[in-house]
């Protein structure tokens, strides 16, 4: 089958083509061909190896997990031992963090991880970016205690966890604040927040509100400038580790000696996660923001797009 695999750690380029064998579906497992992938930051940051601890899991002198892609779109072509939730011919999404696969015409999934039956509102395109960034969003959204009564400020509404983030915040009923690019003011109000600030003309920290949560979806505020805008009891997450990897020792350090605390919450991969991202979509409360589609082909200058900060939403790869 054709797929794009890396041998190596490095820049886009990295990323090639090649004929590599079919996987077969073991117990409890179904092979999906492959409709539709992304290029996320999970991916990049992977591939990149950006901080050397994510070494720990990718591989630490080389990738061991050559096909990278840890969202997939697709049908279900065969079925492993053991599997009764689905049949062939099933459209199905997903995420897969763990064995990866996405950048390839066929995978195999395990039917107890992250993935389900995709809407029959959504084609393949549509469902295949509506795990990464909202799987992200939810560990945080739910580490914070967010609920109806909250305010809350996220700092890019736009990318993956932070469109995300607002539709499922919004779902919740809170009162959401949340920055933008000019041209995205209309786009994030439809996301759902209450109010907008345009960060080209305004600096979001120079401010007198205060706020219950305070999200930095993209991470490039800091604990620091976020605090003063804090409630006495608030909270500060970023979906980054922070300058000089601060954000998972503030976490413990003000768990212990601050009431104004830092969050950093690890993920983990529940399958009732996608499936709470399915009914949000199914009842319209929830709708990947999708930016540009390329081909399979065109991964590398997709790669290239998505790490050059400009994107909003979510890069798709279609796969034929």
């Amino acid at each position: 089958m054709n797929a794009y695999i890396y041998t190596r750690y490095g820049p886009p380029e990295v990323l090639q083509k090649a004929i590599v064998k079919k996987p077969e579906p073991k117990k409890d497992e179904v092979l999906i061909k492959v409709f539709a992938t992304t290029v996320n930051h999970t991916d990049t940051g992977i591939r990149s190896a950006q901080y050397f601890i994510s070494r720990f899991f990718s591989g630490l002198l080389k990738p061991k997990n050559q096909i990278l892609g840890c969202e997939f779109a697709g049908e279900v072509v065969a079925i492993g031992s053991g599997v009764d939730e689905y049949k062939i011919k099933d459209r199905v999404f997903g995420f897969d963090d763990q064995n990866w696969g996405g950048y390839a015409q066929f995978k195999t999934m395990k039917t107890s991880k992250m993935i389900a039956k995709i809407p029959d509102s959504l084609t393949y395109e549509q469902a295949a970016p509506a795990t990464e960034g909202a799987h992200y969003a939810l560990f945080y959204i739910r580490g914070a205690n967010i609920s109806k009564d909250s305010k809350v400020l996220i700092n890019s509404a736009t990318g993956a966890i932070g469109s995300a983030a607002t539709q499922i915040i919004r779902k919740i009923g809170a009162d959401i604040t949340a920055t933008s690019s000019t041209k995205n003011i209309n786009l994030v109000k439809r996301l759902g927040a209450n109010k907008v600030i345009d960060y080209e003309k305004l600096d979001f920290t120079d401010t007198e509100e205060k706020y219950d949560v305070i999200f930095d979806a993209v991470g490039k505020s800091s604990w620091k400038k976020c605090k003063p805008l804090l409630k006495e009891d608030g909270v500060y997450m970023s979906s980054e580790l922070g300058d000089y990897a601060q954000n998972p020792f503030l976490a413990i350090w003000t768990k212990f000696f601050s009431k104004k605390k830092v969050l950093f919450p690890i993920p983990s991969n529940k399958k009732q996660d996608v499936e709470y991202l399915k009914k949000l979509i199914e009842d319209g409360d929830y709708i990947p923001v999708i930016d540009k589609v390329y081909e399979l082909n065109d991964i590398v200058e997709a790669t290239k797009y998505v790490e050059s900060g400009q994107k909003t939403g979510n890069v798709v790869i279609k796969i034929s």
